[in-house]
């Protein structure tokens, strides 16, 4: 009888949800903020067995859950056998500590997750460096007081994570660390500050798509610019910033960059850390606001991308909006309306790729000078500059005098 082949397949870490709906923290739709900290889970391989929540006047300082609700949690976990808990919102050390003490399992916060998906996304050195100083950052405050709990504090889902390496450095080395990365980082920040300036010079219109995670910006780049990044129904699946130089309008040159995905309560000290994936952004000349027009919560989505906008000083760049995922919409669900102009798309439709291109078109026109130039025939270089740093919108041949008459826009 031929013998079974043993199963290699690996058995996913089991994990209970927990969240506290505080009655003070009206800034974000609870319910949604449940089902991100679920999908984030499942991004990160963790086998969601149920979520516990609870309606409380404020976070309780100590428990972080009403001291009542502990008990209830503790069935769960031995009921469902589970591996972590995952907590909606980022904990204190005190919060932590206590839970690590009363359930006796490792505990990762909203935070934590993010950071998790973030070490397993990166690809650039840029990147690679970005998240441990993130991580490195979340832990410095969290070293005191942990004893035996560190290991579990450090060590991530899997193996993934700070590791308990990293934990045992004492304060000043992690700071020393933490300097070091922070100047690597400045050098690559100056480096794209340079590439930024000649572009500038060679006044070059730049575009950056920004939106919530998994709206489809790869997508969209890819479709745009004629290239293949990573493009996966996943939360964070760009981290990296990526740039491109592309045509339209038969010449007129542009660049086109992606950016990290928004989230809600994306903490503060991620947004810090990823400051150089929204660099591009903070220097465009228009957003192309991507929107997953498809789901249910995408005005929550909308709004919340917008409010980073705002919160980064971004607020005066002008927009237009991508609601994609029209292919994925039902009959009851129409096309949705923005303030911006819009467009009602897939990335996934052939036709929708020209609607896209009119869409920046036109909003590239309303955000540069219009000219009028008459052009020698033999003046080949300044027909060809016009063509490809202007958009040139008419283009008449005058054969009495053998000129070009040209109408367009530019910088």
């Amino acid at each position: 009888m031929a013998q079974q082949p043993h199963p290699t397949k690996k058995k996913l870490e089991t994990a209970v949800l927990i969240g506290v709906h505080a009655q003070t923290d009206n800034q974000f739709n609870f319910d949604s903020t449940m089902e991100e900290l679920e999908a984030l889970s499942q991004t990160c391989r963790l086998n969601v067995k149920g979520q516990i929540t609870q309606n409380r006047e404020q976070f309780d300082h100590k428990y972080y859950v009403g001291k009542g609700k502990i008990e209830e949690i503790k069935a769960f976990i031995e009921f469902h056998d589970i591996d972590v808990v995952v907590t909606n919102d980022e904990l204190t050390t005190a919060q932590s500590k206590t839970l690590n003490d009363n359930l006796g399992i490792k505990i990762i916060d909203r935070t934590q997750l993010i950071l998790e998906i973030f070490a397993l996304r990166a690809r650039s050195r840029e990147g690679k460096l970005q998240v441990e100083l993130a991580q490195l950052d979340y832990l410095l405050p969290r070293l005191q007081g942990h004893g035996k709990s560190l290991s579990r504090l450090g060590g991530g889902i899997g193996t993934r994570g700070p590791g308990e390496t990293k934990l045992e450095m004492d304060r000043r080395h992690i700071r020393t660390r933490m300097n070091e990365i922070k100047h690597q980082l400045q050098s690559v920040v100056e480096h794209r500050e340079r590439y930024r300036n000649k572009r500038e010079q060679n006044q070059v219109f730049q575009v950056a798509l920004v939106g919530y995670t998994n709206a489809g910006k790869s997508s969209w780049f890819n479709v745009l610019a004629n290239e293949e990044t990573y493009e996966k129904d996943l939360l964070f699946a760009t981290l990296d910033p990526k740039t491109r130089q592309i045509q339209i309008n038969e010449g007129f040159n542009l660049i086109i960059s992606d950016t990290v995905g928004f989230i809600q309560k994306l903490p503060t000290t991620l947004v810090a850390a990823f400051k150089s994936t929204l660099e591009e952004a903070k220097d465009a000349d228009l957003l192309l606001h991507v929107v997953d027009a498809s789901h249910p919560e995408h005005r929550t989505q909308y709004d919340t991308v917008n409010q980073i906008i705002d919160d980064l000083n971004m607020d005066q760049i002008p927009q237009a909006v991508i609601f994609n995922k029209k292919d994925l919409c039902t009959e009851a669900q129409e096309a949705p309306v923005a303030k911006s102009p819009y467009v009602f798309v897939s990335s996934r439709d052939e036709n929708d790729k020209d609607k896209v291109r009119n869409l920046m078109i036109d909003e590239i026109k309303h955000h540069l000078d219009y000219y009028e130039e008459t052009v020698d025939s033999t003046d080949a270089n300044r027909l060809y500059f016009l063509k490809q740093h202007t958009l040139v919108d008419e283009l008449y041949f005058n054969e009495d005098n053998e000129t070009y008459s040209i109408k367009g826009y530019k910088k």
